[in-house]
């Protein structure tokens, strides 16, 4: 779905919303955001009579709708999955992957499901990646607009191997948290991250914008707890963000850092202006 054309609500009935992506996926990928939705959002799942979770533009091939669907009913053993692609030929190839609690669908960011029904889960990972930065608000809102009460919608970047993520969770009011998650044997320094930044931050990463001055903080942080190092990367992660609680508002504890993640409140890192 990468365009530099604006999505716009006068496109003609029945005519996907975006542009079509490359299709880059591989298996496993998205496993660092599955895990951080079955922890965060499994509960309210859960208390949803018929949940519907939605794998917004999957790509090339389905592995990543056959996860998330695995990964969620580890949570919410009810959930169905909806793989959603622009591209009608990807939709064909993903049929013979269809089972119980799994289907695929030809459409776009109008998010097209049976009888008009909402989501309560969308996840929409390396979509935006190539589009303008004035176009992501316009998104969220088209997005959001199709969750259920007390459903969440997930939107971020992460490397081809999945080593390396960082998304946006919003619920229907708008952005809520920015999760940096990595695989902590293969990072050198917390701001390798920025390169996985989703695209209303990755642009805001210069001098003055709170995004910049937190990967600061956070190399910074990093950088003093070296001596955490020999008892493992996990311990310095966990270290380093105990130093950073003390000055960003973080919206998780060492459970969660454990898993190599550090969750801020949005309103920590909205963009200036």
């Amino acid at each position: 779905m990468a365009s530099r054309s604006t999505p716009s609500p006068s496109r003609a009935p029945g005519r996907p919303v975006g542009s079509v992506t490359r299709g880059t996926t591989n298996p496993n990928r998205l496993r660092r955001m599955d895990r951080w939705i079955a922890a965060s959002h499994g509960a309210a799942l859960r208390r949803a009579g018929d949940p519907v979770a939605v794998d917004l533009g999957y790509g090339a091939a389905p592995w990543t709708a056959v996860e998330l669907l695995a990964r969620l009913r580890d949570a919410a053993p009810r959930v169905r999955v909806v793989g959603i692609e622009i591209e009608p030929a990807r939709v064909l190839g993903a049929k013979p992957y269809e089972r119980e609690g799994l289907s695929f669908r030809h459409g776009g960011f109008e998010v097209p499901l049976e009888g008009g029904e909402q989501a309560m889960l969308i996840r929409a990972a390396n979509v935006l990646r190539q589009y303008d930065e004035e176009q992501v608000a316009e998104v969220w809102a088209r997005l959001c607009a199709r969750l259920a009460p007390g459903g969440l919608l997930v939107e971020g970047t992460c490397d081809e191997i999945g080593r390396r993520h960082v998304w946006v969770a919003l619920g229907p009011e708008g952005p809520r948290t920015v999760t940096f998650a990595t695989r902590l044997g293969s990072l050198e320094r917390p701001s390798d991250l920025a390169e996985r930044l989703p695209k209303a931050l990755i642009h805001r990463n210069v001098p003055g914008e709170p995004v910049y001055a937190f990967l600061r903080d956070f190399d910074r942080a990093w950088a003093a707890a070296a001596p955490y190092a020999s008892y493992g990367a996990r311990q310095r992660w966990i270290r380093t963000a105990r130093a950073l609680s003390a000055d960003w508002p973080l919206a998780d504890g060492p459970r969660r850092w454990r898993q190599g993640e550090l969750t801020l409140r949005w309103e920590a890192l909205r963009p200036v202006g």
